[in-house]
């Protein structure tokens, strides 16, 4: 099964929206080793630095990027989507701390 990953690379001049393939054994989403795997496997050599939201960081601190976060995961049955309203109201009460 083939698994689309959607991901936005944060430059600083600007964020380019980029697209990767991971190939699934089973049915679900891929976990978070699989993702690493392929950004490394396209060049980007990251961490996980928040799972939850898919964000990574690039291990070398002198990277051309600051973050990578994935905002589309397409199996062609399930797909996740960013919740973008979600993420703004956890922003907003989040920030008044």
């Amino acid at each position: 099964m083939e698994c689309i990953v959607h991901f936005r690379v944060m430059h600083p001049e600007e964020p380019k929206e980029l697209r990767g393939l991971i190939m699934l054994e089973s049915g679900g989403k891929p976990g978070i080793d699989q993702i690493t795997d392929m950004f490394k496997n396209m060049g980007y050599d990251v961490r996980p630095d928040n799972p939850e939201e898919l964000i990574f960081k690039p291990i070398d601190a002198r990277a051309d990027y600051t973050y990578i976060r994935v905002i589309e995961l397409d199996t062609g049955e399930e797909v996740y989507h960013e919740d973008r309203n979600l993420r703004a109201i956890l922003e907003n009460l989040l920030n008044k701390h």
